[in-house]
């Protein structure tokens, strides 16, 4: 494996390619080679509901219409992921960075062709264990100070997604996104970030499961980047994460760097973020 390996970032939920734009720049500077692709249902993949763009805005539609993403799974963005690390890295394996909701799409990858992923980094990401649906770490004591939660809209059951009303103009609900997601980020810069988000995650990405091995995602090196001030996926559920990991593949454990950030340290503390990693093989 060489320190040269080309970088390949992934967004979280709600978010695109775009969001690693501040982060990119550093990391080629440094001599890497580096890029980010959107997964499934999202970027330039993302289909919109009727609601977010019809005028009047109608709060009473953003619950119950089924969103236009509500078909996409996680074996669909496992795909696609694979398809983009195959091209970018024409065949050699490549360090992926994953985001929150992108963790489970690169252990998915990782598990299935081990041999395409020279080193796994999950920042604040999920990272499930064997046959655990990242769902079910939402439900857990360690996610009780989850503050994305109150923020979803609609039954996902019913919509096929995790949705956020984007189009609403109360004050009080885009402080409370800003917070949960953005509450280090200059409030410039977080509400250029909000007006990039689409509404709707695909649900199937957080109800999929993994069985993982020792020749598949237990063979690949891991780096899990910790966020201590993160309030969508708090510091309790991350360092569940870790645990589990460690358990199962005591062989080879996840290596633990700490970041004293917010969910989005890609917007508020890009030159860190770079830095630690530009340092992975």
């Amino acid at each position: 494996m060489s320190i040269t390996s080309t970088l390949v970032f992934v967004h979280g939920f709600w978010h695109g390619s775009w969001c690693w734009s501040e982060v990119i720049p550093r990391v080629v500077a440094a001599g890497r080679l580096a890029v980010a692709v959107d997964m499934a249902g999202h970027g330039l993949y993302a289909r919109r509901p009727r609601w977010f763009t019809e005028q009047p805005y109608n709060p009473e539609a953003v619950g119950p219409e089924v969103s236009p993403v509500a078909d996409v799974s996680l074996d669909d963005v496992a795909e696609l992921l694979t398809s983009q690390i195959k091209r970018i890295g024409g065949g050699e394996p490549v360090t992926v960075v994953a985001h929150s909701a992108a963790g489970p799409v690169l252990t998915r990858v990782a598990q299935q062709a081990p041999e395409l992923v020279a080193h796994a980094a999950y920042l604040s990401a999920y990272m499930p264990a064997s046959d655990v649906p990242a769902a079910a770490y939402t439900r857990m004591p360690e996610a009780a100070g989850d503050q994305v939660a109150p923020l979803l809209r609609g039954d996902p059951a019913q919509t096929g997604a995790l949705r956020l009303d984007l189009a609403t103009d109360d004050a009080v609900y885009r402080q409370r996104l800003y917070e949960a997601f953005y509450a280090d980020v200059d409030p410039v810069l977080a509400d250029a970030a909000t007006g990039l988000l689409t509404p709707d995650g695909p649900l199937g990405i957080m109800l999929g499961t993994t069985t993982l091995t020792h020749d598949g995602w237990g063979s690949v090196r891991r780096t899990y980047l910790t966020c201590a001030r993160d309030r969508a996926i708090g510091p309790e559920l991350q360092a569940r994460f870790i645990a589990e990991a460690d358990a199962a593949f005591p062989d080879n454990p996840v290596s633990v760097v700490a970041l004293d950030a917010s969910h989005s340290p890609f917007l508020s503390m890009p030159g860190e973020v770079a830095d630690i990693i530009t340092s992975l093989g």
